[in-house]
């Protein structure tokens, strides 16, 4: 089988997802061009060479609509040729999008794509695409339908976490994200977004809250708690699902749950001849993809199963990772894959994520990728496990190996 490597990546600061955002004015199409054009600078790229760019967004509709994919190659200094895929696995949109082209790769169709994503969440409200396993009574009633946090806080009471677990994570997932800004960390990836006359917009990520403390997390009201008590009552709808619970402990509120906000990312994938023909050096291996499906109701716990099979599928042990991204959706999330694999929390999201920085729904699978590799180069460790839980029950993994 033909090796897929990963030859560079990159990605936006992200912006608040609101109006007072620093990147509210800036399009979905424009964003995701200039991550494109950034990545054929830094490498002196001939995009003739690129068989195609698979760009993932979760809210298809308005700017975001049409094939995103192929509108960003065509406002970018991307050749004509090159066509444009758009995909939709939700959160891990920007991941699958990467997956699929080294296993494209892999099967030798092409020598090299760019696969990455966008999402503009204060530009395209999450949710406005419609979604028939929300709105559909019959199919709702069938799979025990309920919103992500109730999900999330289920995942909590089933597992055992507190409100204190919780608030713990985020607190430490934003001294993180302060800590590997201070550092420049993100140095290597993050691309400033620039307006039309070449100034720039935003150069870092805005939505930190690096003061957060326990105090503070303390007096914010639990975010699920009316819809899963009261109409139209999330919490029974669930408890039918798993009546062993006597009830929903709802945990998780603003400031332990993924930010909203806007942000794009791409990663340059390609195989042995594609570097050797253009002068590129790769930067690690991708070693490993896998996702796999998931109870509906409980939605989250994709990184869990999707972890094991990819594990199993390239005959290694969870003791072979050196290094996990697990996106922080919500805190419970992280918590119970830490829980499922005993997995000491000093190797899992070193710099922070999600909760700190925010959730570009369709680009974080990417940016996850991207920071694990710079993690990876940073420390000098081989191999990371980027994973992400997904909505509706699913989940999605990627193994890379730094060259």
């Amino acid at each position: 089988m033909t090796e897929a490597y990963i030859y560079d990546a990159l990605r936006s600061p992200r912006g608040k997802g609101r109006a007072d955002g620093s990147l509210h004015e800036v399009t979905s199409v424009r964003l995701s061009a200039q991550m494109l054009d950034a990545l054929k600078e830094r490498n002196n790229l001939d995009t003739t060479a690129i068989e195609d760019v698979i760009w993932g967004n979760v809210t298809q509709v308005g700017e975001q609509g049409g094939c995103l994919a192929r509108t960003a190659v065509l406002a970018s200094q991307f050749a004509e040729s090159v066509p444009g895929l758009a995909i939709n696995r939700f959160c891990a949109s920007g991941m699958e999008a990467v997956n699929l082209a080294a296993n494209q790769i892999r099967g030798g169709a092409g020598m090299a794509y760019v696969a990455g994503g966008v999402e503009m969440m204060g530009r395209v409200p999450m949710g406005s695409d419609g979604a028939a396993i929300a709105v559909d009574p019959s199919l709702a009633m069938n799979t025990y339908f309920v919103p992500q946090g109730i999900s999330a806080d289920l995942i909590a009471t089933k597992y055992g976490f507190s409100r204190d677990d919780a608030d713990a994570l985020a607190v430490e997932s934003q001294k993180r994200a302060a800590a590997a800004w201070a550092d420049n960390r993100f140095a290597n990836s993050v691309v400033p977004v620039r307006d039309i006359n070449g100034l720039t917009i935003l150069d870092r990520d805005e939505f930190m809250r690096p003061q957060t403390d326990m105090q503070s997390l303390g007096g914010l009201k639990a975010s699920f708690k009316d819809m899963g008590e009261t109409m139209p009552g999330f919490d029974k709808v669930a408890l039918m699902k798993y009546p062993e619970l006597e009830r929903v402990n709802h945990i998780h509120h603003a400031g332990n749950s993924s930010g909203i906000v806007d942000g794009s990312a791409a990663v340059l994938i390609g195989n042995k001849e594609f570097g050797e023909k253009y002068g590129l050096k790769p930067r690690a291996r991708i070693r490993a993809t896998a996702k796999i499906g998931t109870d509906p109701t409980m939605m989250l716990t994709g990184p869990v199963p999707v972890t094991e099979k990819i594990l199993a599928d390239a005959g290694m042990a969870i003791s072979d990772i050196d290094l996990f991204e697990v996106n922080e959706a919500f805190a419970s999330v992280v918590l119970r894959f830490m829980q499922a694999f005993d997995v000491d929390a000093a190797k899992v999201n070193v710099n922070g994520g999600s909760i700190a920085m925010g959730h570009p729904l369709g680009a974080t699978g990417a940016i996850i990728i991207g920071t694990l590799l710079d993690e990876l180069e940073r420390t000098g460790k081989g191999t990371g496990l980027a994973t992400l839980c997904i909505a509706s029950g699913m989940g999605a993994a990627t193994i890379i190996e730094r060259l």
